[in-house]
């Protein structure tokens, strides 16, 4: 009796050690960030509008990870940057007239972050936004953004 006595308190020493360990280093074993593509982005999109894709809204909130070009920055040091599935040679800000690719995604940066060369893939990373909002600073109007986000070269 005392043999089994002494092997649940063992057990119930393990378990708490285990799981105060666990909440300790929860953070270093979260979950990687969900893969979106500019493909997903949408469900439907044409003159009537557009409707978010099921997984994009579902995933509203959460941290992804999106791969593609930064659009041609209006300065080398910036706080924000347009991605872009294909890599653009002008910049979309300085050209009335130049075509704009729907499928973008606004990406406000942790801080302020030199930009790389609009050739140059990036793999983002940020919390997801999605709905129409008007940037304070910039007045830039969004539909999808990565906020809090920073970038890795491909």
């Amino acid at each position: 009796m005392q043999r089994q006595r002494e092997e649940m308190l063992t057990t119930r020493r393990v378990t708490l050690m285990g799981l105060a360990a666990a909440t300790l280093c929860g953070p270093a074993f979260a979950a990687e960030p969900a893969q979106i593509a500019f493909d997903g982005l949408y469900k439907s999109f044409g003159v009537l509008g557009f409707q978010f894709s099921d997984r994009v809204t579902a995933l509203r909130g959460q941290g992804v990870r999106l791969t593609g070009y930064m659009a041609p920055p209006l300065k080398p040091e910036s706080h924000f940057f347009v991605l872009t599935r294909e890599p653009l040679a002008i910049c979309p800000f300085c050209q009335s007239d130049a075509d704009w690719p729907v499928d973008i995604v606004v990406v406000f940066m942790k801080e302020i972050t030199p930009m790389v060369s609009a050739g140059r893939k990036v793999v983002v990373s940020g919390r997801l936004e999605i709905g129409s909002a008007t940037d304070r600073d910039t007045g830039f109007v969004s539909q999808i953004r990565l906020v809090d986000a920073s970038f890795t070269l491909a």
